[in-house]
């Protein structure tokens, strides 16, 4: 099985990164995660253009998965920018897209207390809206430049263990089972 984490963030040392990471800690050796890296090569959406090279690569990453991880941070109550572009993108054509029937889950980080909570339900409405069938499932990870273990686990434990059942729940969506894998990039 093989799930696609996408981050939000663009920035190097991203909690939401950070986030993708310890959620394949929850993973069994027979899931594989990779994590797309293409979001900041993703030209604005424009429907009098031919998708391009990084967009055909998102496409087919989410079309080859058997489920998606979404983390976002929030940037002014909502999704960042990017990443509701290259949904844009991704959600054509319609209905038959990449992410059509593809289930998925949002999780998010941010420094604030509230853990990107308006961005999570703004992102899970983008997903639905595309056809993605997503989990209602949340997880606000709060002051995130705290909240991760020098390893990069979550610190919390009740946040490690809402983890874990975020990405059971997940993989039992997409036909999977749970226990501790690797991560790699696509």
């Amino acid at each position: 099985m093989l799930l696609l984490g996408i981050s939000g963030s663009l920035r190097r040392g991203s909690h939401n990164r950070r986030l993708l990471d310890a959620a394949a800690g929850h993973l069994p050796a027979s899931v594989t995660m990779r994590v797309f890296d293409g979001l900041a090569e993703i030209p604005p959406y424009s429907e009098d253009e031919d998708a391009p090279a990084a967009v055909q690569r998102l496409r087919a990453a989410l079309a080859g998965a058997d489920g998606l991880l979404f983390a976002t941070p929030e940037y002014n109550g909502s999704v960042p920018g990017q990443l509701k572009n290259a949904l844009d993108w991704a959600s054509r054509p319609f209905p038959d897209n990449a992410l059509r029937g593809r289930p998925a889950v949002v999780v998010g980080a941010s420094t604030g207390l509230f853990g990107a909570v308006w961005a999570q339900a703004e992102l899970r409405k983008v997903l639905r809206t595309a056809g993605a069938d997503v989990l209602d499932d949340e997880l606000p990870i709060g002051m995130a430049d705290v909240a991760f273990t020098p390893d990069g686990a979550l610190a919390d434990p009740e946040q490690a263990a809402a983890l874990g059942r975020v990405v059971d729940r997940l993989l039992q969506h997409a036909g999977g089972r749970i226990g501790p894998a690797g991560l790699s990039r696509c």
